[in-house]
């Protein structure tokens, strides 16, 4: 029977990224799990899923545009945008020349006086492309700003960026002078 992979998506973001506890799942320090507690708590969530299987979850990180979570040797982990408490442990990385932030007109002022601030994530995300950036601005508007964040400049002057996939970076947080 083949799995609703989108929804399939929502429920291990939301498990791994957001509410951990609600799945009785532990996350270590960089945000694994262990994938069979993973697959018990969705089997036990929903009936659709009941047959749930290590494959489906492979199937469902291959099938997804956004790559938003990685399994390696029977763990799962979610690579960016958790809301949790604390901070998990990332490893630093040097960042491209530029990256890019796509937002709102409304709070670019904020921006501009403060920098890029996680808010109510762990980290400020960053696009490596103007594409990515204009459609997640575009969650926020329908006529999203793009920002240009000099990142090879800040990385220089102390910022510390990290990988978070092949199309976002993640930052604790970027300097107003270090946008454009």
């Amino acid at each position: 029977m083949a799995k609703d992979l989108s929804n399939l998506s929502r429920a291990v973001s939301h498990a791994l990224r957001h509410e951990p506890w609600l799945y009785e799942l532990e996350l270590n320090e960089e945000g694994w799990a262990d994938v069979g507690a993973l697959l018990t708590a969705l089997r036990q969530e929903s009936p659709a899923w009941s047959d749930l299987v290590e494959l489906d979850l492979t199937d469902m990180i291959r099938a997804s545009s956004k790559q938003r979570h990685e399994m390696v040797n029977g763990r799962i982990r979610a690579l960016y945008g958790h809301s949790l408490p604390g901070k998990l442990h990332r490893t630093p990385a040097t960042p491209p020349a530029q990256l890019f932030h796509g937002t709102s007109p409304a709070t670019e002022p904020r921006i501009r006086e403060s920098g890029l601030l996680p808010m109510d994530r762990q980290y400020v995300h960053l696009s490596l492309d103007e594409e990515t950036a204009i459609a997640v601005g575009r969650r926020k508007s329908p006529d999203p700003i793009i920002l240009v964040v000099r990142a090879e400049d800040a990385c220089k002057a102390g910022v510390v960026f990290y990988a978070g996939n092949d199309k976002v970076w993640l930052a604790d947080r970027v300097l107003p002078e270090f946008i454009d």
